[in-house]
C-alpha cells in the first residue's frame, strides 16, 4: 500500500479541565489529550471523540495527522492512545509533533490480502511469522499499513520475504533482508494430531513435583498475615 494521498486533518482546542475533572469532559463528547515533541512546548487539548475516531481508524499510529489548534497547523503521529480496560473506548491520547524534513522510525501493521492457491487448493497451513514492522521514512511518506499478497504462495513451503515486500523508495523496512513474513505448511496428519494430543503436556510432572515439596516445606502455622493487592485507579 502506498502512503496517504490526502492530508488528514484534526481540530482541537485547548483544554482548560484538568484532574478529576476530565470525567465531564469525556461525558459531554470530548476526549483529554497532550500534544508535544521536540522543541514543542506541550499543549494539553481537548478532541471530539467522534472525529478522533475515524482519523484513529484511517491514520492508525503511524500516519500524519495535522492537529489545527487556534488557527495554526501542527503535523503529527498519534504516539498513544489510552483505553478503558473494561469498555475499551478511548480516554486519552498522545499526539507527538514531528519535522516534515526529518525522517521518523515507527511499527506498521501488516496486513495480508489475496488467496493462496496452496491453502484454497492443497489444504496448506497459512503461518504469519509478523503482524507489523518497523519502518524508516519521512512522516509523509509512512505508510497506513503494509498489504502483502499471499496469492504468489502456491506450494508448499512456499515463503514471502522482508525482500519481497516493496514499499518504494521512499520508505525502508528495518528487518533482516531474508526474515520470513509468511509461509505454507504441509497439512498435518490425523495420526500427527493424535500423537500430539497423546503427548503429556511438558512439565507437568515437574510441578505437581515442586508443589509437593512446597506443601511438605510448608509449617503447620502461618505467622503472615493476609494482605489485599492495592486497588490501581486511572489517572
Amino acid at each position: 500500500m502506498t502512503p496517504s494521498q490526502h492530508k488528514i486533518e484534526l481540530q482541537a482546542d485547548v483544554r482548560t479541565v484538568l484532574g478529576s475533572k476530565v470525567r465531564g469532559l469525556r461525558r459531554s463528547g470530548f476526549i483529554p489529550a497532550v500534544l508535544y515533541g521536540k522543541g514543542q512546548e506541550t499543549i494539553v487539548l481537548q478532541v471530539p471523540i467522534k472525529e478522533f475516531s475515524k482519523v484513529l481508524k484511517e491514520a492508525g499510529e503511524s500516519t500524519l495527522v495535522y492537529i489545527n489548534v487556534n488557527g495554526q497547523s501542527y503535523p503529527t503521529i498519534i504516539h498513544d492512545v489510552a483505553k478503558d480496560p473494561v469498555k475499551d473506548h478511548v480516554v486519552h491520547a498522545d499526539f507527538y509533533k514531528v519535522s516534515l524534513t526529518e525522517k521518523i522510525r515507527t511499527k506498521v501493521p501488516v496486513i495480508f490480502v489475496g488467496e493462496s492457491p496452496a491453502v484454497k487448493d492443497l489444504a496448506g497451513i497459512f503461518v504469519r511469522n509478523v503482524n507489523e514492522l518497523e519502518v524508516e521514512a519521512l512522516p509523509q511518506n509512512l505508510p497506513h499499513e503494509i498489504s502483502v499478497d499471499i496469492s504468489f504462495l502456491k506450494n508448499f513451503g512456499d515463503q514471502i520475504l522482508v525482500k519481497d515486500i516493496d514499499l518504494g523508495k521512499d520508505v525502508r523496512i528495518e528487518a533482516e533482508q531474508d526474515a520470513i513474513i509468511a509461509t505454507i505448511q504441509e497439512p498435518k496428519s490425523q495420526e500427527e494430531l493424535e500423537a500430539e494430543l497423546a503427548e503429556p503436556s511438558a512439565g507437568v510432572e515437574e510441578v505437581e513435583v515442586i508443589k509437593k515439596e512446597k506443601e511438605e516445606e510448608a509449617p503447620a502455622e502461618s505467622t503472615t498475615e493476609e494482605t489485599q493487592p492495592q486497588e490501581k485507579t486511572a489517572s
